[in-house]
């Protein structure tokens, strides 16, 4: 792919072609189905004590992504269905959910039985699978994270927001700034989804968040563990998918319009949804906005530069028929981040801001300032364009899904205050993904899958005046086969892929201006006497992943399972070609373009018990990462830091060998019903391996960035009452554990050790009913950090942002958000059309 370029207009005409082919295919049944095929499901659904009906009961076929809702009489139905053996759920509040497979051919009816009893069932999963399936019987490990966890915990984000889940973390740069980690690693080994669409903006980059609107999020869905076999590259180490919003069901209008506002950092924000079905026909739309201030902690006060600003649309069009369906998204999103570099008044430690390109005074940065919304000269504004179509047809008894799409991300740091215009990164990424698969029709209990799925990227990186990273372009492709069988109680299932990714950087001259201290980019005669940052460089990435694994069900309470996988993942372009101050980090970067690609073996091992009183888990792993790469501080001759650009302490990007180990446990008990008392283990230990035995000692035999081990004891107490015209209420206090991190890298000063500490916190919640039961409104209370903790977590960024470590008080760096309390409004909307 060297030297070829697809314009931005190309790119979104190639999107909107097949845009018109799958909307034209599916108005038309053109090449999709069999003349006469015609398959339909209807049912009855009712209180299996009372046997009244239950209106209002929602159905999904998470497979078709369709929905149903019944009526009066409990009543639902599904008209128009392709033929097939498909995963139905049935869900209403107040009810346990159930989920059965059912093989449809012709017309089908099942009729479900709620019952009201604190019985579990096990979630359904649609992320890594051949199909949609119970946890239970996916021997790979995974979590769902459901849209009621979502609502009732408090966060900034929608990755701070799964942080506290078994084997999940997030690398913070302040409140809004969050990367997903799991189970000890994050960056490009962990891929982040959009609705199965891989999401892509600079992720190797540290202080870069993840651009999706967290408003739009019904529930997430996280692979623990090598997920390469279906997703390629980037997927080393785990998954995690954002599933959005889902359409109306037929003949239903759905919106909703939420607010909420946070006490610590002045925080409001609101987002309205609408969305409608019929006949087959699905839109939705959706815009959001928050807005904060400069965030506060019992240490520092109001942290300088951390406010942002975000703004968020979403536009969905859907088209379903008994053939399949074809959606198309669009999204916008829109942030306007500070972010802080931690500089202090060495007699007073009050925060100090940079106000000339030269840096030679910094003032104190008055109160004013501190609690202002505005935005400073020295922020980043970020913007995130997705479209993509996502076809699933019906075509010789199997299901063919094809998606194709098109990313465009602007990534724009201004550090020079007196040029407040004037960028200093400047980054536009393209992404084109595409991913096909064929579903095989089952037979005999077996499922094949075969597909093929990757990107091309290419980045552009001259319209800036700093220079980390040089023009790329990639193209990614990875043919892979899945194939799973069941046997009773029993569930097999594994598969085989050959990733390829073809990688080019460009090489780049440059000259810096006397006047502005910034670089720009030369060319031909003009690179007499420049700066060479960067060489041409290409290099053609290839690995072989899989995994197998198995799952045996001892009966309905009863499960364990096993799964060993194979991970690889293509070093990152700033792994490769860094050379240079990363603004915003306080780091000169440098990469190895020697780097070979990662390659990990996974061994899991997990446990479910449920039952109508006690849930419990349990899931043990071992994890070995040959070519490991991680980042370290470059010393000097004398010991001491290695700066080459003032101010920006050096790091250069280093390869070996890693073992993690470690496991999760989880136990949820309900005496009855309306009790929940949860309680949660996370443990993961990493030794670096790649060190001579002979240099081998307690500074260098862990692994920087680790997690620490944390538990998570919350008592939760759900009740309703329809004489008051209440629904979905609850009451819950929670305490967060976390021990110290002792076992980290402290080689050449990369890392230092963080103290342990427990955070208390708080929330309650309910739903207000009119006379007919319906929720007019849902109002939250959510508190964390109630006793003002002052504590800095493990994999905060902002706990090295020190500009005098030396000085003998006894806080260094900047303290995590202190006490936080926030107020959640939320009015759903429910027309039928």
């Amino acid at each position: 792919m060297r030297g070829y370029k697809l314009s931005v207009v190309a790119r979104l005409f190639i999107v909107y072609i097949f845009t018109l082919i799958s909307f034209a295919a599916s108005a038309q049944g053109l090449s999709v189905g069999r003349p006469g095929d015609h398959s339909s499901l209807h049912g009855t659904i009712t209180d299996k004590k009372t046997g009244k009906p239950l209106p209002n009961a929602t159905v999904t076929i998470p497979d078709l992504k369709l929905g149903a809702v019944a009526d009066s009489l409990g009543n639902y139905s599904f008209p128009n269905l392709p033929a097939g053996t498909f995963v139905v759920e049935v869900h209403t509040i107040g009810y346990s959910a159930v989920s059965v497979t059912l093989k449809i051919n012709g017309k089908a009816s099942a009729d479900f039985q709620l019952t009201d009893e604190a019985i579990e069932e096990s979630p359904i999963v649609i992320t890594g699978t051949s199909k949609a399936i119970q946890i239970v019987r996916n021997p790979v490990p995974i979590i769902s994270i459901s849209h009621d966890y979502l609502v009732n915990n408090l966060s900034t984000n929608v990755i701070d927001a799964i942080a506290k889940v078994p084997g999940v973390n997030a690398l913070t740069t302040g409140p809004n700034v969050s990367k997903p980690f799991i189970r000890g690693l994050g960056y490009n080994r962990i891929l982040t989804l959009f609705d199965g669409v891989r999401q892509e903006g600079q992720q190797w980059g540290d202080e870069h968040g993840i651009e999706v609107d967290q408003f739009g999020i019904d529930r997430v869905e996280v692979i623990k563990g090598p997920a390469s076999l279906t997703y390629g590259s980037d997927a080393l180490a785990g998954v995690v998918n954002l599933i959005p919003t889902p359409p109306a069901p037929d003949g239903k209008m759905l919106g909703d319009v939420q607010t909420e506002y946070a006490t610590n950092n002045g925080m409001y924000a609101g987002s309205a949804m609408l969305g409608a079905t019929k006949n087959g026909f699905e839109w939705q739309g959706r815009v959001s906005y928050k807005r904060a201030k400069n965030y506060q902690d019992p240490v520092d006060g109001r942290v300088y530069n951390t406010a942002f600003e975000e703004k968020d649309a979403n536009v969905m069009l859907g088209l379903h028929r008994k053939y399949g369906y074809t959606h198309l998204n669009f999204s916008i999103y829109d942030d306007l981040q500070e972010i802080p570099d931690g500089s202090r008044d060495s007699a007073t430690r009050q925060f100090t801001k940079q106000i000339t390109d030269l840096d030679t005074f910094r003032p104190v940065v008055s109160p004013q300032e501190l609690n202002s919304y505005a935005i400073t000269p020295l922020h980043q504004h970020v913007q995130h364009y997705r479209l993509f179509v996502a076809n699933n047809f019906t075509i010789g008894g199997g299901r063919l899904a094809f998606n194709v799409g098109f990313q465009r991300s602007i990534r724009r740091e201004f550090d020079r205050p007196q040029e407040a215009d004037t960028a200093g990164l400047f980054l536009e990424l393209n992404t084109y993904s595409y991913d096909l698969k064929y579903f095989f029709p089952e037979w005999d209990a077996w499922n094949l899958t075969v597909g093929v799925n990757g990107m091309y990227q290419d980045n552009t990186v001259t319209r800036g005046t700093d220079f980390i990273i040089p023009n790329y372009t990639q193209f990614d492709i990875g043919p892979f086969v899945m194939l799973k069988k069941t046997i009773k109680k029993l569930d097999i299932s594994g598969g085989l892929r050959f990733d390829s990714r073809s990688f080019h950087n460009q090489g780049m001259y440059t000259f810096t201006s006397p006047v502005t201290t910034g670089s720009y980019p030369v060319y031909g005669a003009d690179t007499v006497g420049a700066g060479h940052p960067f060489n041409d460089y290409s290099h053609v990435f290839t690995g072989v992943s899989g995994s197998f694994g198995a799952t045996y069900n001892f009966s309905h309470q009863f499960s364990i399972k096993a799964n060993v996988a194979r991970g690889y993942r293509a070093p990152n372009i700033s792994e490769i070609s860094a050379n240079g101050v990363h603004p915003g980090t306080n780091i000169y970067q440098i990469g190895n373009p020697d780097f070979k690609p990662e390659f990990s073996f996974q061994e899991d091992l997990g446990a479910t018990f449920l039952s109508k009183n006690v849930v419990a888990t349990l899931s043990v792993f071992n994890n070995v990462i040959s070519n490991y790469i991680f980042n370290q501080k470059v010393l000097n001759s004398e010991g001491q830091d290695s700066i080459i650009v003032a101010g920006n302490e050096t790091f250069k990007f280093q390869q070996g060998k890693a073992d993690l180990y470690g496991g999760e446990f989880s136990l949820d008990v309900h005496p009855v019903k309306a009790l929940h008392i949860e309680n949660s283990l996370s443990a993961v230990y990493a030794l670096n391996e790649g060190i001579d035995p002979k240099l081998r000692n307690d500074s260098n035999k862990f692994l920087p960035l680790i997690p620490p081990f944390h538990g998570i004891s919350e008592v939760r107490y759900e009740f309703s009452s329809r004489s008051a015209h209440l629904s979905g209420s609850f009451v819950k206090v929670q305490a967060a554990y976390y021990a110290s991190q002792n076992r980290v890298y402290l080689e050449d000063n990369t890392e230092t050790r963080t103290p342990g500490y427990i955070l208390f916190n708080a929330g309650l919640g309910t739903g207000v009913t009119n006379a007919k039961g319906r929720t007019i409104f849902n109002v939250y209370i959510m508190g964390n950090n109630l006793l003002d903790k002052a504590y800095q977590d493990h994999l905060s960024r902002l706990k090295y942002f020190e500009f005098y470590p030396t000085d003998p008080r006894p806080y260094h760096g900047i303290y995590n958000m202190g006490k936080n309390i926030e107020f959640k409004i939320d009015v759903p909307l429910d027309w039928s059309i």
